[in-house]
């Protein structure tokens, strides 16, 4: 057993939580859970002339309501802000003033979401959730949620795990919440497995403790808001972004997937040859890195004229669409081709052939934030040669590749000091590059998804192909699971989603070539 494997015969069952492991759900729970504490501190305030400063659906969502049960969850918020109420009664009114009061309020919020958008599961858990199926690894699911078997049912999960442990199971046995351990403990119980012979998967601090504190075998930490070191400061024997960067054997073991174990793509051509033969192909490609090769300015990434007869060659037949960090309009520019779909600020506006837009509804908001946050970097880093500010529509880089290696510390100083006084920006990271974008579920991966949703290619008779060599692109990855095939251009060893591996700019010319003739065979 080590830092980045588990042996098989070390453990006999895993343990799901539910909310932002196995559902995409906790952004809805967030979402209620402000929509909650923002109208009641305002009343509050405009009675008692309390604090009204809303409630921060990242950072006030992971340190008081994440992973605990709703009534505690209340109360734990509340407490941040000096705000004491009663306890109430379960039954009591959603309007009534109490701590299960509020709760009713929240659980009635989280409800309509739920009825009006269901249950979406992770690509990459189902599909490290079928890969255990196939080995015969016990496997349960936890939440603090009372409203867990619904949201299962919603998401088409309702008989697939072989235990359940939900908030009204907690409620019934008088389970205390993360970070005690008893829920993790009643699982393995319903299992008839030791719970030191199980693995834990959580995404929050709180869930990660509760395993350490079992003595489980292992404990995977699901970093999705860029909190890894907290995980792993608290017991995390394993942290990645989605379970997509884990891949489990034939024989039941559990091991990270790294750039570096990756089959070349080359290897995936007989496959791809059978699929194209019988679907549609969508060829979906990032462009720094990816079609041109990493320069030092990046001003002066330009797309060969090789490179630019392949793309028009594939999409002479086939959906092609460039999605890239690079403002819409220098894409487009920098490619060239009418043809082509783009995607530009990491997904926030999107573009393509017959006058189609799309521009995140709720984007435009943040340009504000935006603006103070270009102003007070210029500020900042006036005197540190060699950085360059990047101004996208939607988004902000903060460019350091020719900055002093003595010196990059200060650009992540001043980037994180910005962030820190303005909680509606986060951080995105890439080569010698931060980006500030607004806090929004949005990224490459979901552009991707609407992309293709746009171009009718999420059918069975479709196979989409992604191709990116950068952090930005793993959520594009984590999105496009099979059938559909991602390649990574590798550079460095790290964790990955991708499928399968390429080397350079060259290579991917070269296949993308032998896809545009293959396609041509199989259309």
């Amino acid at each position: 057993m080590s830092g980045k494997a588990l042996k098989r015969e070390h453990f006999d069952a895993v343990l799901f939580d539910m909310d932002g492991v196995v559902t995409e759900t906790a952004a809805a729970h967030a979402a209620a859970w402000k929509q909650l504490f923002d109208a009641y501190l305002t009343v509050r305030a405009q009675r008692d002339q309390t604090d009204d400063r809303p409630f921060d659906a990242n950072a006030d969502y992971r340190a008081y309501v994440d992973g605990k049960p709703r009534y505690d969850g209340v109360q734990s918020f509340l407490e941040s802000r000096g705000i004491e109420l009663p306890w109430g009664d379960p039954d009591d009114d959603s309007e009534q003033e109490t701590i299960c009061g509020l709760g009713n309020r929240k659980d009635a919020y989280f409800n309509a979401w739920l009825n009006d958008n269901g249950a979406r599961v992770f690509p990459g858990t189902i599909e490290f959730l079928h890969a255990l199926r196939g080995t015969g690894i016990l496997m349960a699911v936890f939440s603090a949620s009372r409203n867990m078997h619904k949201v299962l049912a919603s998401a088409g999960l309702g008989d697939f795990f072989d235990a359940q442990v939900g908030g009204l199971e907690m409620a019934e046995l008088g389970l205390p919440g993360k970070p005690d351990p008893a829920i993790l403990v009643t699982c393995a119980k319903e299992l008839r497995v030791p719970v030191d012979r199980c693995v834990v998967v959580e995404d929050a601090i709180a869930g990660v403790q509760s395993g350490r504190s079992a003595g489980a075998a292992w404990v995977i930490g699901i970093d999705r808001e860029d909190y890894a070191e907290a995980l792993r400061e608290n017991g995390a024997n394993l942290v990645v972004n989605d379970l997509s960067e884990c891949r489990v054997d034939a024989d039941g073991h559990i091991a990270l997937k790294t750039t570096a174990a990756l089959a070349p793509a080359w290897e995936q051509r007989d496959a791809l040859e059978a699929l194209l033969r019988e679907r549609r192909l969508a060829v979906l490609l990032d462009y720094d890195g990816t079609l041109t090769p990493i320069v030092t300015d990046y001003r002066k990434a330009f797309l060969s004229d090789a490179m630019r007869g392949t793309l028009s060659r594939l999409a002479e037949r086939n959906a092609v669409a460039v999605v890239s960090g690079r403002d819409l309009k220098d894409v487009q520019k920098l490619v060239g081709l009418d043809s082509v779909y783009y995607s530009g600020s990491h997904g926030f506006e999107l573009s393509g052939p017959d006058n189609w837009n799309h521009i995140h509804e709720g984007a435009a908001d943040y340009l504000p934030d935006l603006d103070q946050a270009e102003q007070a970097l210029a500020a900042r880093l006036a005197d540190v040669p060699g950085h360059a500010l990047e101004r996208k529509h939607f988004s902000l880089a903060v460019h350091y590749r020719q900055v002093d290696d003595a010196r990059a510390g200060e650009v992540a100083s001043a980037v994180d000091e910005v962030l820190a006084g303005n909680t509606r920006l986060v951080k995105g990271l890439g080569k010698k590059v931060f980006e500030l974008k607004p806090a929004l579920p949005w990224d490459k991966g979901r552009a991707v998804g609407l992309l293709l949703d746009t171009l009718g290619m999420t059918g069975d008779d479709t196979v989409a192909v992604f191709i990116g060599d950068d952090i930005t692109d793993e959520a594009a990855f984590r999105e496009l699971r099979q059938p559909n095939v991602s390649i990574i251009v590798v550079d460095d060893d790290r964790a990955t989603a991708a499928d399968f591996a390429l080397n350079d700019t060259d290579e991917v010319r070269e296949f993308l070539d032998w896809l545009a003739q293959t396609a041509e065979g199989g259309a």
